[in-house]
């Protein structure tokens, strides 16, 4: 583990949380994506590795834990509002951009439907919406979580777990629509 970063290098770290061991990795410019659990330490290591070639595991900066203290205090069931977190986007398509700043706009214990992010995109396509969200490397920091289908369906997930892991992380938060006084149809 390197104890210094240099610059136009790409690193990550590991942590635990509520939910099981984390990855998240940085660069200069910010972070370049977050890992959910995989079924063991070095299922997740590989898993990162793949995602970011030349990856090295490093202690994290100041800044980066800080950013960790949110991300579990969230996934402890916190609420947090983790949009302020510096994103490198350098390799992200425009569209899949647009479609993140508005998930990132969806605060924690809230959903909206595919159909809503396409509307405020001004477009009609929930399709791109599921598969721009199928791409978002930064998993729940852009909360993909808080995207569902129509008509109280959860919709897909493509973290390890699937399904299962998306509600269990909108379960954390008391998910619900805005305009339901209960509890999001997600829980069993």
């Amino acid at each position: 583990m390197q104890d210094h970063p240099s610059t136009h290098a790409a690193f990550y770290t590991l942590f635990e949380t509520a939910i099981g061991l984390c990855g998240l990795a940085w660069n200069e410019r910010g972070v370049i994506g977050f890992q959910l659990p995989e079924d063991d330490r070095s299922r997740l290591c590989a898993r990162i590795a793949k995602r970011f070639p030349g990856i090295v595991e490093a202690a994290p900066t100041p800044s980066i834990q800080d950013i960790i203290a949110e991300v579990v205090a969230l996934l402890r069931g916190e609420a947090r509002d983790l949009s302020a977190v510096p994103l490198d986007m350098e390799r992200v398509p425009d569209f899949d951009r647009r479609v993140y700043e508005v998930a990132r706009s969806i605060p924690p214990g809230r959903v909206l439907t595919y159909g809503e992010v396409a509307a405020r995109l001004g477009i009609d396509n929930a399709r791109a919406i599921g598969q721009a969200l199928g791409r978002n490397p930064f998993a729940i920091i852009v909360p993909c979580h808080r995207v569902v289908a129509a008509g109280g369906k959860l919709g897909g997930f493509s973290a390890h777990g699937g399904s299962m892991t998306k509600r269990r992380l909108l379960a954390i938060e008391g998910a619900r629509r805005d305009e339901s006084p209960t509890l999001f149809d997600l829980v069993p």
